[in-house]
């Protein structure tokens, strides 16, 4: 199967406010200075998911401290009380909720950025790093491709399975969502046919942001599907044994809270469940388990790792 072009899909708008960067304007005085900011995550929501394996590939555990936060917010607005003070410090009576993920600065007491794509990109770029065992996540020249790799997990894969799932839309949205979903997931599936990771034989940002989304297809938007749609999905081995092989590695099996993401789940989800919900593609739970066991999977070793 020829593999689809992956600089083809719209990034949908983004309603983040606190849009500050590190390092990226000399006057905002937001330098890299170990031990000055704070991750504040949940990591049942895939974005701080994102930025917690991140943190972990790239090493961080010194140098930026992370703050874990409950898997469902507390306030009734949605938002985290954990939070509140730094939002009201940040902007005076602030009308959304309290959200994360939130990167803040312990010096000013306040967020720097509530951008998840800004946290990443900050983390990699200005503590990183050198070290020869760390993946160089956002390597130069990559930016098009991986952007559009997360394009291609936000519309075509994210937002498809959860339209797919839908029972209160008309069947013929529900089966174009489901293709386009399955189309994107053979092209995949031929990619990782023929390669270690997305973009390639080396980790790069682009693998974290595909197996985010490959962990809700089957943790969460399964189980809104029927058992056909949910066989069709798991016909990807290539696909299916990456998501496995990844979740082997420390940096991202030991941030899956599956409880977590259940409970959040239940929590915001209207919708009813499908047959497909007792037809589970991948035991996260093993693999889980096998993380704490197993060398991780290291990028650029040369071959295919199963």
């Amino acid at each position: 199967m020829p593999s689809t072009p992956l600089t083809t899909v719209p990034s949908l708008p983004s309603s983040r406010s606190f849009p500050s960067r590190i390092g990226c304007d000399a006057n905002s005085g937001y330098h890299a200075v170990p031990r000055r900011y704070r991750l504040h995550l949940s990591l049942s929501c895939p974005a701080c998911l994102q930025i917690a394996v991140t943190h972990s590939l790239l090493g961080l555990e010194d140098s930026l401290p992370v703050v874990l936060l409950p898997a469902i917010p507390d306030r009734p607005d949605g938002g985290h009380s954990a939070l509140h003070a730094l939002y009201e410090a940040s902007s005076h009576r602030h009308p959304g909720p309290a959200v994360a993920p939130v990167l803040s600065d312990s010096w000013t007491g306040r967020i720097v950025t509530t951008h998840s794509s800004h946290i990443l990109r900050d983390l990699a770029r200005h503590f990183g790093g050198d070290a020869q065992d760390r993946p160089l996540l956002y390597p130069q020249g990559a930016e098009k491709e991986i952007q559009a790799v997360e394009r291609l997990c936000e519309n075509r894969i994210d937002h498809a399975a959860q339209v797919a799932g839908q029972a209160d839309i008309d069947e013929a949205a529900r089966h174009s969502a489901l293709g386009s979903l399955l189309r994107v997931l053979g092209s995949l599936e031929w990619r990782l046919a023929h390669q270690n990771f997305v973009l390639g034989d080396e980790m790069t940002a682009a693998d974290v942001r595909l197996w985010v989304a490959l962990v809700q297809l089957d943790t969460v938007h399964r189980l809104h599907l029927d058992v056909a749609a949910v066989h069709r999905i798991a016909d990807h081995p290539h696909l299916w044994r990456y998501a496995r092989r990844l979740a082997a590695h420390p940096a991202f099996g030991r941030h899956l809270d599956l409880n977590g993401i259940a409970h959040r789940h239940h929590a915001r989800c209207q919708g009813l469940e499908a047959a497909g919900a007792a037809v589970q593609i991948l035991d996260w739970a093993v693999h889980i388990a096998d993380s704490t066991a197993v060398e991780p999977v290291r990028a650029g070793t040369g071959g295919r790792t199963a």
